[in-house]
């Protein structure tokens, strides 16, 4: 009996540590990172031996409704990936934390971030997010095919385009759309009507942001979104915006793109790795996708350079931001300050998914895809170009909306561009000052 004592102690101690341990749920939507995070969730329960992490991941698709609904219900996540265009609303809804009192109380240095990315999360002395990577744009192509077409690499590296004639840019998008006779865009011989390759497709109308879709563009032929973050005036309506959809929205016609209404379902990423398009642009986040998913060589180049003389990329980050409605804040912001630091970062750029979002990792993540056999380095590329802010404003779905729709009727011939983005621009400036 005195042998089952002190073992029956030891069992109570140890119930009563479990039975204490908080748990923290976190929700993010990229299954290409989960890896990363677990990884990085293992290494954090060690520190912190009363705090466990549940990760639940969800598509983006789906992502957004099911946090909306949580945060109805009262049963959302204590932490969550957030986004630019999302987390205006959810603070302006009292729905997530000011992390500036925690940042204060353990004297985060936030000055190790790249620049801008934690300044977009704040607004009037608050905080609403801790970054932890940031993105570019750059342009996937299909390497069998371009060689085949006898497009070299360095060709694709120095692409220029104008939206009078699309420069060097569409003569090589010419260069590699084929019909089914074989006969490429050059050609006088070339069918529009049955084309087996398309050269270019655009991923999508691409929403008030239009991140991969046509912001690179537009921003290297002169346009601006807003003339500083939160300004309540945007420039949709700019005419240098209008010339650019108006010559992406010319490519189908000329047979170098799929239509709009046939590309929509199938998704540029997917018709990439079909083998149906040559070219796509996409963000750095699809360098492992594409890598796992792709079945023939490819490369990534940088966006051409624009008419203003010089390439252009949105340059963009995620945050974490707590949850309102958490009954665990206190160990909440321990994980998303954990998320936010070297230590975790460095896990996150040992993975080669993302770049970090903390300075001086970024050759850590081209190292790891160059061990997986791919270079990365034209993100850093447009990293080191001409890089612009995405817009930001309150009331940000409103406005994804109604830019949505104007895009949309442009890009399947529905209206004048130039009156569909006066009219579509006014509205969002209106709702943006309510």
């Amino acid at each position: 009996m005195t042998m089952i004592r002190p073992v029956a102690a030891l069992l109570a101690s140890v119930l009563a540590g479990v039975a204490c341990a908080v748990e923290v749920r976190y929700s993010m939507w990229d299954t290409t990172q989960l890896p990363a995070y677990r990884q990085c969730a293992a290494d954090f329960e060690k520190a912190n031996p009363g705090i466990t992490i549940r990760i639940v991941q969800t598509g983006w698709a789906d992502y957004w409704t099911v946090l909306a609904t949580s945060f109805v219900s009262g049963t959302a996540p204590d932490v969550i990936t957030d986004h630019l265009m999302k987390y205006p609303e959810f603070a302006k809804n009292n729905q997530i934390v000011d992390l500036m009192p925690y940042i204060r109380g353990d004297n985060i240095d936030t000055s190790v971030y790249a620049p801008g990315l934690y300044e977009l999360w704040g607004r009037d002395g608050r905080q609403y997010g801790l970054p932890k990577h940031w993105d570019t744009v750059a342009m996937a192509v299909n390497m069998d095919h371009a060689r085949k077409a006898g497009v070299t690499l360095a060709e694709l590296q120095d692409m220029n385009w104008n939206p009078r004639d699309g420069g060097s840019f569409e003569t090589i998008v010419r260069r590699l759309t084929l019909d089914a006779k074989g006969n490429n865009a050059l050609s006088p011989q070339f069918d529009k009507r049955h084309v087996v390759m398309y050269g270019y497709q655009n991923p999508g109308h691409g929403g008030m942001m239009g991140q991969t879709d046509w912001s690179h563009f537009a921003v290297s032929n002169g346009f601006r979104f807003q003339d500083r973050p939160w300004d309540p005036n945007f420039h949709y309506d700019d005419p240098k915006l209008v010339q650019t959809l108006v010559y992406l929205a010319s490519l189908p016609g000329k047979g170098l793109s799929a239509p709009y209404e046939h590309a929509k379902p199938l998704g540029s990423k997917a018709m990439f790795i079909a083998g149906k398009v040559a070219i796509v642009p996409e963000g750095s986040w699809m360098v492992t996708n594409f890598r796992d998913h792709a079945r023939f060589a490819h490369a990534w180049v940088p966006l051409p350079v624009g008419p203003i003389g010089t390439r252009a990329s949105m340059f963009n980050g995620i945050a974490d931001s707590i949850s309102s409605g958490s009954r665990v804040k206190e160990e909440a912001w321990k994980w998303v300050k954990y998320l936010g630091s070297t230590a975790c970062q460095e896990v996150v750029a040992s993975h080669g998914v993302v770049f970090p979002a903390i300075k001086g990792m970024t050759e850590r993540t081209l190292e790891a895809h160059r061990a997986k056999g791919v270079d990365s380095s034209a993100f850093f590329t447009m990293a080191r170009a001409k890089t612009f802010l995405a817009p930001i404003a309150d009331n940000g779905g409103e406005v994804d909306h109604v830019i949505s729709t104007a895009l949309e009727a442009i890009w399947i011939g529905s209206g004048d561009p130039a009156s569909l983005m006066r009219h579509a621009n006014a509205r969002a400036n209106e709702i943006v000052k309510r």
